[in-house]
Parts: C-alpha cells; sequence; structure tokens
C-alpha cells in the first residue's frame, strides 16, 4: 500500500511538472519581419538584443528584398515588412492596408575602382556613365580606362532608390547586375574601370566614393538632403502594430538603440534628420 501511494505520488509530481513546463514553454511568443536586405543588419542586430531583455519574447529576421517584405505583410504571412521603399512605391502593394514605420535613414553612394582617377562626379555625369552616353574615364577627368557598369538586382531597393534620384526617368545600360552589397563591393574593387554604389554601411577602403556636385555622402549631408541618394528604412505592419510587433519596433526606435545601435551599424538615426521626405519625394524641413 505504501508503495502505491509513492508510486501515485511520483506519478503526480512528474505530472505537475511537465505541466508546469508546458506552461513555461507556451510562454514563449515569436513574431517573423521580412524583406530588405539592406534593413536585415540592424533588425538582426536589433532582435538579439531585445531578445537578451525580453526572455521568451523571440524576432525571427529573414531577407528577401523590399518586394517580398512588402508583399508578405500585406498577405499577413509575416508580421514586420521591411522595406527600402514607400509601400505607395510598390506596384501590387495597398498602402492604405500598411502602417508605416521609419525606423532609419540609409545614405547610398556611388563607388569606384580605386584606379580610375576620379573621386567626384556631377549627377549629370553619374547619369550619363550609367546610361551609356560616357564609356571611359578620361571623359570626365580621369585615367584612359574603359568604364565597366555593375548595376544592382532589379527589384532591389537600393536600385529603385539610386534610379529615382539619378537616373530621372532614363533606363540604365544593360549591365551584370548584382543583388548581394558584398558581391558589388569586391567586383568594384578587383574590376579596373569599374563604377556601383552601396549604402554608406557597407563602403570601405577597398574602393573609392564618389562626391557629388561638390557634396561628400556624409550623414550630416544627408540630414540636410544635399546628398540626394537616400531612403528611409521602413518597418511595415498590417494595421496598427500590436503586441510583440508593436514593442520591438518600439525598441528599435527607442532613443538609446537610435543613439548606439542604428549608428554604430553606419545607419542614421531618423532623430538626425533635418528634413522629411514623403512617398512623392517632396522634402519638409523639420
Amino acid at each position: 500500500m505504501t508503495k502505491k501511494i509513492i508510486y501515485l505520488a511520483s506519478l503526480m509530481l512528474v505530472v505537475v511538472t511537465l505541466t508546469g513546463c508546458a506552461k513555461w514553454i507556451n510562454k514563449g511568443e515569436s513574431i517573423t519581419a521580412v524583406g530588405s536586405s539592406a534593413l536585415q543588419p540592424l533588425v538582426e542586430s536589433g532582435a538579439e538584443t531585445f531578445a537578451q531583455n525580453h526572455p521568451g519574447k523571440f524576432i525571427n529576421v529573414q531577407g528577401g528584398g523590399s518586394g517580398t517584405g512588402l508583399s508578405q505583410v500585406q498577405a499577413g504571412a509575416v508580421q514586420i515588412g521591411n522595406s527600402d521603399l514607400f509601400a505607395e512605391e510598390k506596384s501590387g502593394i495597398d498602402a492604405k492596408k500598411l502602417v508605416d514605420h521609419k525606423v532609419a535613414v540609409v545614405g547610398i553612394a556611388p563607388i569606384v575602382n580605386k584606379n580610375v582617377g576620379v573621386d567626384h562626379l556631377t549627377t549629370d555625369q553619374l547619369r550619363q556613365i550609367f546610361t551609356g552616353e560616357l564609356t571611359n574615364w578620361q571623359q570626365v577627368g580621369g585615367n584612359n580606362v574603359k568604364i565597366v557598369l555593375v548595376n544592382r538586382a532589379a527589384g532591389s531597393g537600393t536600385r529603385a532608390t539610386f534610379e529615382r534620384w539619378i537616373m530621372a526617368g532614363k533606363e540604365a545600360k544593360s549591365s551584370q547586375e548584382q543583388d548581394s552589397s558584398g558581391m558589388v563591393k569586391s567586383i568594384v574593387a578587383q574590376t579596373p574601370g569599374a563604377i556601383s554604389y552601396l549604402a554608406f554601411s557597407n563602403i570601405d577602403d577597398t574602393v573609392t566614393e564618389l562626391a557629388l556636385d561638390g557634396y561628400k555622402p556624409t550623414t550630416a549631408n544627408v540630414a540636410d538632403n544635399n546628398w540626394p541618394i537616400w531612403a528611409y528604412e521602413h518597418m511595415y505592419t498590417k494595421g496598427k502594430a500590436t503586441g510583440l510587433s508593436k514593442n520591438f519596433i518600439d525598441y528599435i526606435l527607442s532613443d538609446d538603440v537610435q543613439a548606439k545601435l542604428v549608428k554604430k551599424m553606419g545607419y542614421i538615426s531618423v532623430n538626425e534628420m533635418h528634413v522629411e521626405r514623403n512617398a512623392a519625394g517632396k522634402v519638409i524641413k523639420k
């Protein structure tokens, strides 16, 4: 009889323990953020530090591009869609169903192989290079080297931003296309005469970044809109952000994260901007 009682007591303890574990496991909560590869590093780092401060809360982060992020969040497949573009700029997206959270700004600069002999251009010259009207660096004061274009892949938010503010509706000459920022930088660094463009955060001394119309690609110039090639980094939600999605977006927008993590990773804090720009491209001073 005693053994039976002990067995039943042990069984009850196991059941209680397992039940307790199940309740603990159920306390875990996760959301998924998908989209812009330019924004992905910041969201991944933010998700990591957020999880450290919020046990049991997980943010799954994936790339796929701005178009994927917008379409996935619109379809309700993910909780957050990351994008370099305004939803209004992407065909097939009903911006009225989405809520925009601007979490950072990314500056984009033209980069060239270090041996082209050029460190500045005008906007017109840059456009003419990408349309194929200019074909040799000697035509813009550089060395006698053929210009080699390296464009971003179609659908890239970085490419859309570059084309909007530089190409003025003109079509870029057909050339090799790359989606990876790392691959773009590597190709330009290793290819004589090569030119492309990258987010500020991806540029290092293996390539030469170009000044444009007398302005250097700096945070200060972006903040005043003296440097025109920049875009917001958006985190879109379907409808008003709630629950864990709201908590995470609020965390990314917090003064501490904006002042430290955002700037540390080469992005520009939304708090540093002296102007605002809407989906139509209209600039308003703050």
